[in-house]
């Protein structure tokens, strides 16, 4: 199939316009508004989101469940063995971690459950006596390649509150640190008619003579993927559902769609491969996904050698995934996050305001300034993020708006990037999408839209002439993935 199936920058007018006119009716003009979902939240939103509520996630009866047997140390089956002499740890345990009470008011997590960090591997006999000693019933235990340590999920069995808890562990000496299972929360909503306008504001046609992100895996850390989709279809190189069981929430397939899709539309890196990861469960028409599902999700993708993971999520300062993420980012992997939908007034919101992120907000076909963003000097880059025609599983597409999108367009562009020169650091990768940037806003880097918006071909080019002339080597769609 000739190259320029994938260097097109709009489908054909019949069927855009056919893809257009099933939106049309009034279905496509209800804004889906979770935002009072707590926790981390998928940060594709309505068209004027409304301050976030808090809503408590347990039920009092839940909390007050009867204590169970402590079981045998659990292993997931998914989860990957370091091999001596080749994974080991790129930091080693250390000590005493700094307290992990959640912030004052802060009430998104599980309303009776611990994250338990120790160091090295403790031996069965020492789990018991600890869970003996702290009243808890362990859920789940995994040891993390990227930490150096194992960490456990345990259930307040009782109806003692998290922070009392929490205060009793800090006085163990044989536990690193202890934190609430935070939810991370994703929000989406339908927001009326549009066109795939992202390309051409990002100069993909220009930029997918150079590269279109071959052999470079992207994992998306979300709600699952529909691989079947025709946009899709034969782009996921693996997937892995810390989540488990049910239906996936919608978002994950977009976010896909918004960096390798190839049939009617154009993805940011078509030729890009995604490892998915489902760590989001829908949850009151949103989807929600704890710290030790996302945190799973991490390892699973360092392990499965991923270059760029998508974060299209925001919550709570969460300080054991931060410590995750700065060892992800030792390895060499370019971490992007949506800067998240609670608009102007809203403090940062993790994981965009990690110093190893890469904070992307959203702009419209006018280069305007979503609405819905959050604003501040963490803010990195801009991309499109406003009613955007991206694919929905079952084979359907939808209008979708939120920073979500807009941080995988740049995933998407950091695969190009990676594809021209494989050498870069993170700390590289972020240079060049900045210095790039078409300045919007007030004169310089501000706390709206960051450097500006993103231009994938300036990108490219300011990498120069690789010896592999990629334009007359790039594979045609479908081919050499």
């Amino acid at each position: 199939m000739p190259l320029n199936r994938h260097v097109a920058i709009v489908a054909s007018a019949a069927a855009l316009a056919g893809l257009v006119s099933a939106f049309a009716g009034p279905a496509l003009a209800q804004s889906r508004d979770n935002s009072s979902a707590r926790g981390f939240q998928m940060q594709s939103a309505p068209a004027n989101p409304q301050p976030a509520k808090q809503v408590r996630q347990k039920r009092a009866s839940e909390a007050q469940a009867r204590p169970e047997p402590v079981s045998a140390p659990v292993q997931s089956s998914n989860s990957v063995q370091p091999t001596p002499g080749v994974d080991e740890p790129v930091i080693p345990a250390p000590g005493r971690r700094s307290s992990g009470l959640p912030a004052s008011g802060e009430r998104r997590f599980v309303s009776n459950e611990v994250v338990i960090e120790v160091a090295g591997r403790p031996s069965e006999q020492e789990v018991q006596a600890l869970a003996r000693r702290h009243r808890l019933n362990r859920e789940e235990s995994q040891v993390f390649n990227l930490s150096g340590t194992t960490m456990f999920r345990w259930t307040i069995p009782d109806g003692r509150n998290v922070a009392a808890v929490i205060r009793e562990l800090e006085a163990d000496a044989n536990i690193l640190s202890v934190q609430p299972n935070y939810r991370h929360t994703l929000q989406q909503s339908s927001t009326g008619q549009g066109i795939q306008y992202a390309a051409e504001k990002l100069h993909l046609q220009s930029a997918h003579a150079l590269a279109l992100g071959k052999r470079v895996l992207v994992a998306v850390i979300d709600s699952g993927i529909d691989a079947q989709h025709p946009e899709l279809e034969g782009t996921i190189e693996d997937m892995f559902d810390p989540a488990g069981g049910g239906t996936p929430h919608s978002h994950g397939t977009s976010i896909a769609g918004a960096i390798v899709a190839q049939s009617k539309l154009t993805g940011v890196a078509p030729s890009a491969r995604i490892l998915a990861v489902r760590a989001f469960d829908p949850v009151a028409g949103s989807a929600e996904g704890t710290t030790f599902n996302i945190m799973k999700g991490l390892e699973w993708a360092t392990q499965k050698g991923a270059r760029v993971i998508n974060m299209s999520f925001a919550g709570p300062q969460d300080p054991i995934l931060a410590r995750m993420l700065a060892a992800a980012g030792k390895r060499g992997i370019v971490l992007v996050a949506a800067a998240g939908n609670a608009g102007p007034k809203s403090p940062p919101l993790f994981p965009a305001s990690d110093p190893n992120v890469i904070a992307v907000t959203a702009t419209d076909a006018e280069d305007k300034l979503f609405q819905g963003s959050n604003r501040g000097h963490h803010i990195a880059v801009a991309a499109p993020g406003v009613r955007l025609l991206l694919p929905t599983p079952g084979g359907s597409y939808d209008m979708l708006t939120g920073t979500s999108f807009a941080a995988a367009h740049i995933s998407g562009i950091a695969a190009l990037i990676l594809e021209r020169d494989p050498t870069l650091s993170p700390d590289s990768v972020r240079r060049v999408l900045l210095s790039t940037a078409r300045d919007l806003g007030p004169r310089g880097r501000d706390k709206d839209f960051g450097a500006g918006l993103a231009d994938a071909f300036e990108a490219l080019r300011s990498l120069g002439e690789r010896s592999d002339a990629v334009a007359g080597s790039a594979p045609a769609q479908g081919d050499g993935r």
